[in-house]
């Protein structure tokens, strides 16, 4: 089965640059998009999500803000959104939707960024310890459990160009980092950097600033967390560069797993 999961940066800009034809193409069994930005009744008239799939959206209350959609050709038994926590306990930003399916769980999160203010950042941290612990009972679990998503992190050196330019910079900040290193230590699997191994630098997310893109300069901030179960069934993941240059400032990156 193949999971994709892809930060689009607002739907409505995205039709318009052809993510159509990347969902034709990457033949994908699960979808999972955050920053949606857009309310259903938003959406481009005449445009549809794809016939194929039951497609799930989480909206910010605030217009064109944040929000994540799943979409899977695999019924959908349950869905909710949210971890019920007390930083956004409504999930107001529309952060999280967890799917379930036939034999596997799906956790879509847009984790919060905190580049715009010192609150921001606050909020963020908060956000990332509540989410940590909402995470356990579902790595516990021994049918597989997908995370993904936007976490607004560069774990590692290897995940950003320029690790001594940033290390002041929100995403690479040592007390993220060292976050980052205790979720892996609870026992989820970063299941592309396991993929390529340590000293590869590969990215997911381009600045829009200078050249970022046409020299490379990226950061690995998008996503797939595995629980044990899920480990287990990895044939293959990959990052998309091209999808970060067509559609969006993020690449989608594509996990594929025997299940």
């Amino acid at each position: 089965m193949r999971f994709v999961s892809w930060n689009v940066n607002g739907i409505r800009a995205a039709i318009r640059k052809g993510i159509d034809e990347y969902f034709d193409t990457m033949d994908a069994d699960v979808i999972m998009l955050q920053e949606v930005r857009a309310l259903p009744e938003q959406l481009p008239k005449g445009w549809a999500w794809p016939d194929a799939y039951e497609t799930h959206m989480h909206c910010a209350q605030k217009k064109g803000y944040s929000g994540v959609a799943t979409l899977s050709k695999m019924e959908i038994k349950t869905h909710k959104i949210g971890m019920n926590g007390s930083v956004d306990s409504g999930d107001s930003e529309g952060r999280i939707l967890v799917t379930e399916h036939e034999g596997f769980t799906c956790i879509n999160t847009y984790l919060p960024s905190g580049s715009n203010k010192q609150e921001r950042q606050d909020f963020k941290e908060a956000w990332m310890d509540e989410w940590k612990t909402f995470l356990t009972p579902y790595l516990e679990r021994e049918t597989p459990v997908i995370v993904c998503g936007d976490l607004n992190i560069a774990h590692t050196e290897d995940d950003i160009w320029n690790p001594k330019g940033n290390a002041k910079s929100s995403g690479f900040l040592p007390q993220e980092r060292e976050w980052f290193s205790q979720l892996l230590a609870d026992g989820w699997h970063d299941v592309f950097r396991n993929h390529i191994g340590e000293g590869e630098k590969i990215y997911s997310w381009w600045s829009n600033r200078g050249q970022a893109r046409a020299l490379d300069r990226g950061w690995r901030i998008d996503y797939f967390l595995l629980n044990e179960a899920a480990n287990k069934s990895v044939r293959d993941v990959k990052i998309i560069r091209q999808g970060g240059i067509d559609v969006s400032d993020h690449a989608p990156v594509v996990l594929d797993l025997e299940l």
